[in-house]
């Protein structure tokens, strides 16, 4: 328990302080015209209280990510709390931060926008593809997941389950951002939070304490902790799926300083839930053993819905049933949104005309939530093992985007540099060993994983000696300001 306890308060800590940093760094000023002011369009375009984005940003970022990644992660044991401290206070919620305070000073475009800026139009063009399809696969497995549940616990079907969280998809995707989001999803956002307190209170009631820390690889099939665990809990440490939905909110910022709060703070409270979550799966079931035959028979919705009746009750129950529907079901059609900004920044503003704007929206959904409602047909698992390489890729490519923004404005690149080189790391191994990569033996893959670390560390390298220059005339101007 101490461990956990420790945890949560060094994220805490990390927020008031790290964050202050990460903030110095970028220098935000709020007198710069926000888009929400620059480019209102009363759609996705408009001022919102800091407080609701932040709710809606953290709902749009979470879903259920940190809450089945982390009982997931959890298999490893206690080691788990070390990277989704390590991961979302120096990982993720930089990259957050990054994502959106990037959209914003760039007038809330999208993240491939992004990228073909600072890292060149071959770059993007490849991100474009990546990230729409990671949009496609999150909405699928964040489609299929619920449509099941729903086909159990009522007199529905499966298709007909999926038609009803189709239909509201594409109802959610073109409304304006205020009519439905704007209201309804900060409520989500606060059941999620609510759920998390109340699991986390419930661990001082449990049987078993949660467990202390231990470098020691408790997962019972012995998987290697590097890099699955890297890749198992994604969106409660680092997830590139946050740097297409931080712009969404980037677009409803009344003030720079705000960023800190929404992109920041959501990325720590999600990091809060996976602590939460990880320990509730390491001391609810005994230790990992326990754990694993519980996934093994009722899956991570299963362990949610068994914690949640034991901690709470019938109410915690019918709790979790919501969760397990709701959550999912706003990230999915989140991801719908973003992918359809995503079409609209990649044909190069045929959104521009308001007059021409919401239909342009409806059409832009349709290639994307086509595909998706094909791939809910297939077995959730698979889908889920796809969404976490290329969710790791494309955090790993925002960070090496924010590394090169600051850069080329002479300011401190370590804080994401860092990050970045970690993250390359994960990603270039893990396609080597993975099931879903290339299934190579382990020592095989971490080898050919070390020579394409090298070959982008020898970019990085390039990339440094290209922008000394600037770095040294901006340090010279400010010893003499």
């Amino acid at each position: 328990m101490l461990t956990f306890l420790a945890s949560i308060m060094i994220l805490l800590l990390g927020y008031f302080i790290y964050s202050k940093v990460v903030e110095k760094i970028f220098v935000i000023d709020d007198d710069n015209v926000t888009p929400a002011y620059k480019s209102k369009d009363n759609y996705d375009y408009m001022p919102m209280s800091w407080w609701r984005a932040s709710l809606i940003q953290l709902l749009n970022i979470a879903g259920l990510g940190p809450i089945f990644g982390a009982i997931l992660g959890a298999l490893y044991g206690p080691v788990a709390f070390i990277w989704i401290v390590v991961g979302t206070l120096f990982a993720g919620a930089v990259h957050d931060y990054f994502s959106g305070m990037l959209s914003l000073r760039h007038n809330g475009v999208q993240f491939p926008t992004l990228v073909g800026k600072y890292l060149g139009k071959p770059v993007q063009s490849v991100m474009n593809i990546l990230s729409i399809i990671l949009m496609i696969l999150v909405a699928a497995a964040f489609t299929s997941g619920p449509a099941q549940l729903m086909a159990e616990v009522t007199p529905l079907s499966f298709m007909t389950s999926l038609i009803i969280i189709f239909t509201y998809f594409l109802i959610a995707t073109v409304l304006p951002i205020n009519k439905f989001i704007g209201k309804v999803y900060p409520f989500f956002g606060a059941i999620l939070i609510f759920m998390a307190l109340a699991i986390g209170g419930g661990l001082f009631f449990f049987d078993n304490p949660v467990p202390n820390l231990t470098f020691t690889n408790l997962h019972p099939q012995e998987l290697p902790l590097w890099p699955l665990l890297m890749v198992t809990v994604s969106c409660g440490a680092i997830s590139g799926f946050h740097s297409t939905q931080s712009p969404i909110l980037a677009r409803t910022l009344k003030k720079e300083s705000e960023g800190r709060k929404v992109f920041f703070g959501a990325m720590v409270a999600e990091g809060i839930i996976a602590l939460i979550w990880a320990a509730a799966g390491m001391a609810f079931f005994n230790g990992t053993h326990g754990l694993q035959e519980a996934l093994a028979s009722g899956g991570p919705a299963g362990v949610v819905n068994e914690i949640s009746k034991s901690t709470l009750g019938s109410f915690g129950g019918v709790l979790a049933v919501l969760g397990v529907i709701i959550l999912p079901i706003t990230t999915g059609d989140t991801a719908l949104r973003s992918s359809r900004m995503m079409l609209a920044d990649l044909l190069k503003g045929v959104n521009k005309k308001k007059e021409n704007g919401r239909w342009t929206s409806m059409l832009l959904v349709i290639p994307v939530a086509l595909p998706t409602f094909f791939l809910t047909q297939i077995d959730y698992t698979f889908l889920w093992r796809y969404v976490g390489w290329s969710n790791q890729v494309v955090a790993t490519v925002m960070l090496w985007t924010a590394t090169i923004y600051l850069l080329q404005n002479g300011k401190f690149h370590w804080i994401c540099s860092v990050p970045a080189l970690f993250m390359t790391g994960v990603v270039s191994s893990y396609i080597f060993y993975a099931p879903e990569g290339l299934s190579l033996p382990y020592n095989t893959s971490m080898i050919l994983g070390a020579i394409l670390w090298g070959v982008i560390f020898l970019w990085f390298i390039f990339q440094l000696i290209k922008y000394k220059p600037i770095y040294r005339e901006v340090m010279n101007v400010k010893s003499i300001n």
